[in-house]
């Protein structure tokens, strides 16, 4: 059976030991937490932002594994040893803080109202004035947040931000007691997540000496490739008028070259060597199912236009216009069904195998008794630093009112009947499947395209027409998720006091500083723009695909954009090639299906360099190590140290730009 397969071959990635259960529960929180936040806020972020808009890279990992090995450093020769609960709140913070960042999506929605894209499909003067100024406001023209214009806002964004994290967190904790302490489901994934802090509390009590290797092996790589990449951009660009490029950001495009050979297809060569390491970590079927996807584009794009589906390609175009193109024409439609598909077999799979394991928890329950106690909803465990469950309840109805009043607001020709029922029926009955599959299974496969089926079977229904429900608060969310979390603070020994402290922290740290940073990167230079490189070349291509959707409510393309045929003959061809690599008798990986899925429809040698880092990954190192884990564990710290490497060049690469643009706004 492929659930039996596809559960075999994660199990190698799932093989790392299981802390053991905490002897006692501590909060964590403490001054070396707030003096995390402002580390990453002040000194990681920078760099963050900067390599983002410039080369697309994040460093998620760099800013956590950055800020813990910093801390544990001066701990050590200040003789003190971190304890775990306070590792895991630095991890915490550090992953965070960077995604409390609404003035990102302030940028993005500035562009979409300036985009020569959505000008010519006609939706860049439809996005409401509560989402981004006009375009002819002042705060556009001079790149500024501090302007009466950004006032509503900003104003809505932090209540929809203050909204959705009360909700996550006070309705995942709801869901880990019913999950975890009522139902005592075993949530197989949380040890896997709890372990970083054992882990890195090993580090600083020096029990573990590798990581140090081959992270600075890492870094290094990074420091050197990054210096290239992102570095001689940013210092030519402050001393000349167009910044070099040694090696093109983000890809070198082959389009125009193969274009007679394959017409409408986007051939590009990323050129992130992060591509590469990721490769090692990424699971081999995976990647290669993707790269044959992939190639298997390069058969599919010109059969198409062949047959005259890919109708709007002309010669000459380069990979990006090909790419916007063919969206329009089929890939946005395959798009959904494919995602569609995958929702169904993978959710299938997953129902399959709780079915099947509760059946056999049966059986065991009838042969002897249970050895632990269901723990009552109603219990506070002060130990632990519960919270009551009614209150918490409580707390989330009263925010998902509040949401669904904010909705209807600033939405009056949506009925509020429809936010009320995503908030209080939809939400926490497809919150609770989540938890309860990731409490038996670890896997959950969350149903895509709710939002975007309900806006465009609602503007059908109702003759609806405008953007401002695609941009309306509907309280869609799903906090399955969360409840794992809380699983895993469970297992660090952490009161839940301390997380709900560090909470705070990260909203307030993290709302300050990307103000300070995105406001100073945007004033540097208009954004994109060609000193911001990924973003000047990638940006107008996300616009195009996001935009096309919201033609659907203005009556202009939707029989054009949206192709049904499309959508169900893919997604009919996914069940089908699913049931079918089920029953071939040849025993193929079923993680072959998933990457083979994912990878058709894109840049069709997007995914070389993953490919080649999984290919020298499997037949290489692998081969140098008695157990393939050990070398995943390593491989893991080597990426993990080149994200740290390339976040010490984008903070380099803004420092300089911000300093190159203080100086030549001298006036003398």
């Amino acid at each position: 059976m492929a659930i039996e397969r596809v559960q075999a071959e994660l199990e190698q990635y799932r093989r790392l030991m299981e802390p053991p259960p905490p002897e006692e529960f501590e909060e964590g929180f403490s001054i070396r937490t707030i003096l995390g936040a402002l580390f990453v806020a002040f000194v990681m972020l920078p760099g963050a932002a900067y390599l983002g808009l410039v080369a697309g890279i994040g460093i998620g990992d760099a800013a956590r594994w950055g800020t813990v090995i910093l801390f544990v450093e001066v701990a050590r020769r200040s003789f003190i040893t971190l304890k775990r609960q306070e590792i895991y709140l630095l991890v915490i913070v550090a992953t965070a803080i960077l995604g409390t960042n609404p003035y990102s999506g302030y940028i993005w929605n500035v562009f979409m109202r300036t985009s020569q894209v959505t000008q010519g499909l006609g939706v860049a003067n439809e996005i409401p004035t509560w989402v981004v100024p006009p375009a002819d406001s002042p705060a556009i023209l001079y790149r500024t947040f501090f302007h009466k214009d950004w006032i509503i806002p900003i104003a809505v964004s932090f209540a929809l931000l203050f909204l959705g994290r009360v909700k996550n967190f006070v309705a995942g904790y709801a869901l880990f007691r019913i999950a975890s302490d009522y139902e005592r489901l075993p949530f197989p994934l949380a040890p896997v997540g709890a372990q970083a802090a054992t882990v890195l509390a090993e580090i600083s009590r020096k029990e573990e000496t590798w990581r140090w290797r081959y992270f600075s092996t890492g870094a290094m790589i990074g420091l050197a490739f990054g210096f290239f990449y992102a570095g001689i951009p940013t210092i030519t660009g402050a001393i000349m008028t167009r910044p070099l490029q040694l090696i093109p950001i983000p890809f070198i495009d082959l389009t125009l070259n193969a274009e007679s050979v394959l017409p409408a297809t986007p051939v590009a060569i990323f050129t992130n060597l992060g591509d590469f390491l990721w490769g090692f970590v990424v699971p081999f079927w995976v990647a290669i199912g993707s790269f044959i996807g992939g190639l298997l584009t390069m058969v599919i794009n010109p059969t198409l236009y062949r047959r005259g589906v890919l109708k709007n390609w002309k010669p000459g175009y380069d990979a990006i216009k090909v790419q916007m193109v063919n969206t329009y024409d089929f890939w946005i439609s395959a798009d959904i069904g494919r995602g569609l598909g995958l929702a169904a077999v993978s959710i299938g799979s997953v129902m399959a195998t709780a079915f099947r394991e509760w059946r056999q928890q049966a059986k065991l329950a009838k042969q002897q008794p249970l050895v632990t106690e269901r723990i009552p909803l109603t219990a506070v465990l002060p130990y632990r630093g519960d919270f009551p469950v009614p209150v918490m309840v409580g707390i989330y109805i009263m925010a998902s009112l509040a949401t669904a009043i904010l909705c209807y607001i600033l939405v009056p020709k949506l009925p509020i009947i429809f936010p009320l029922f995503f908030a209080l029926v939809y939400t926490p009955l497809i919150s609770y499947v989540d938890a309860r599959m990731r409490g038996m299974t670890g896997q959950w496969f969350g149903i895509p395209f709710v939002r975007e089926g309900f806006t465009i079977l609602y503007s059908k229904l109702t003759g609806y027409r405008g953007l401002d429900i695609w941009f309306a608060p509907i309280p869609i969310g799903d906090y399955g998720g969360t409840a794992q979390y809380f699983r895993e603070v469970e297992l660090t020994g952490t009161r839940f006091t301390g997380v709900l402290k560090t909470e705070v922290v990260i909203v307030v740290v993290g709302l300050i500083a990307n103000l300070a940073v995105w406001q100073y990167l945007w004033r540097l230079a208009p954004i994109p723009s060609y000193v911001y490189p990924f973003a000047q070349k990638m940006w107008p291509l996300y616009a195009y695909t996001g935009a096309l959707l919201w033609t659907t409510t203005l009556g202009k393309r939707e029989l054009e954009v949206l192709k049904p045929k499309v959508i169900g003959g893919v997604f009919g061809s996914v069940v089908g090639a699913y049931l079918l690599f089920s029953l071939l008798p040849f025993n193929l990986p079923v993680l072959l299906f998933y990457g083979l899925v994912q990878g058709i429809g894109g840049f069709p040698l997007g995914n070389l360099l993953v490919f080649a880092g999984a290919l020298v990954s499997r037949f290489y190192f692998e081969k140098n190590y008695e157990d393939p884990t050990t070398w995943r564990r390593y491989a893991t710290v080597l990426l993990a140290g080149y994200n740290c490497g390339m976040g010490l060049v984008g903070m380099f690469c803004a420092a300089t730009a911000m300093v190159s643009k203080a100086v030549t706004q001298l006036p003398y």
